[in-house]
This record gives C-alpha cells, sequence and structure tokens, in this order.
C-alpha cells in the first residue's frame, strides 16, 4: 500500500557509532544472502535468550526481526503515470461461495493498474468465513512487480488494487494472474486459496 513519506525523527546523530551501524547493515546484507533472502522468523525462546544476553527489550527484537523479514514491503513503488487506455480482461473464477473477477487494467505509460473483485451471497445473521477480510497477493511471474496498493469490502463485496511494473503488454493473451490469499499482509505462512486467471 502506499507510504507515508518518511521524516528524520531527530538531527541528532553520534558520529562515533557510523562503523557500527555500517557493520549493522553489512551484517543485514550478510543474513539475506545465507538465507537465500528467506529467513523466516527466530523462535521466540532465542528472542527471550538473546534479549537477556544483550540487555534489549525483547519486544524491540520481535519488532526488528519482524521488520527484517518483511523487508520487501519498503521497496520503492511505481506511481502509475501518463494514463493511456483501459484493456478488457473479463474474466472469472468460482471457488466455494467466491465469486473473483477480473474486468479490465488501465494502462499508463510506466505501469498498469489492475482490480481484483470479489462477491459472495451475503447472510448478515451469519458469521462465516466470506465475511472476514483477507489479504490477497498478485504474482504474475520474475519480470513484473505487483504491489496492492488499495483495498476494502463490506458485507458482500471485496475489491483490491494493484500497480504492476513495467507495464503489462496490451495484447495480454497467454498471461496467468495468480492471486495467493493471506490472512494478514506480509503473512509468509501457507497461503489458504490460489485464484488464477488464465487470459
Amino acid at each position: 500500500m502506499l507510504r507515508i513519506p518518511f521524516e528524520r525523527p531527530t538531527e541528532h546523530y553520534d558520529e562515533r557509532i557510523i562503523d557500527i551501524d555500517k557493520q549493522i547493515c553489512s551484517l543485514i546484507k550478510k543474513r539475506k544472502e545465507v538465507s537465500d533472502n528467506n529467513p523466516g522468523f527466530p523462535p521466540l525462546e532465542y528472542i527471550s535468550k538473546w534479549s537477556e544476553e544483550q540487555g534489549l527489550y525483547e519486544g524491540f527484537l520481535m519488532s526488528l526481526f519482524g521488520n527484517m523479514m518483511n523487508e520487501e514491503q519498503y521497496k520503492p513503488m511505481i506511481e502509475p503515470a501518463g494514463f493511456r487506455q483501459h484493456i478488457a480482461i473479463l474474466k472469472s473464477v468460482v471457488i466455494g461461495d467466491r465469486f473473483y473477477t477480473l474486468t479490465s487494467m488501465k494502462q499508463y505509460t510506466n505501469a498498469s493498474v489492475l482490480t481484483l473483485n470479489i462477491d459472495w451471497d451475503s447472510e448478515p445473521e451469519v458469521e462465516s468465513k466470506s465475511h472476514q477480510h483477507c489479504h490477497y497477493e498478485l504474482y504474475i511471474n520474475d519480470q513484473y512487480d505487483s504491489r496492492m496498493i488499495s483495498g476494502g469490502s463490506r458485507s458482500d463485496h471485496a475489491s483490491y488494487k494493484y500497480v504492476i511494473s513495467p507495464p503489462l503488454p496490451d495484447e495480454i493473451f497467454g498471461i496467468q494472474f495468480r492471486f495467493k490469499e493471506y490472512s494478514f499482509p506480509f503473512n509468509k505462512s501457507e497461503a489458504s486459496h490460489e485464484i488464477v486467471f488464465e487470459t
């Protein structure tokens, strides 16, 4: 999703720690390389032990490792610019009681914008999985970066918008859109569903 620009929280910086901070950055890079950029999250007993050994708060370490696990969310995002046209897709998939649709795509000079719509029958007196808000990650292939920029739902409908860069071709025949459903954003556990659209 779109992020608020970061503002430096203070003008103070102790230059005596610059070499330590460079080492921290170097170790983070090494950690990514050794783990093939899939580090997971340390067991909580490790965090408790390190907290005690190093005199650091457990909550701080949990937040630190959580941020390192989800580094992808900080990757700079393309802002769509130079609108060109709408491209019709008109594809649907039914899984259980949910109806998933891709109707069209907006083409910009630097990106494509795609909207996933989900509909289901609403019965207010019955609370079911259909009414739970989920997170959907879009994957096309390694050539494209896909990011959800907005999303929301109500009792019988949900809609999620994605920016794809570089832009997809105007003729999208043969492109596969794969949406993985997660309970929470940036959750690396097994996806509960995968919705695939073939064009």
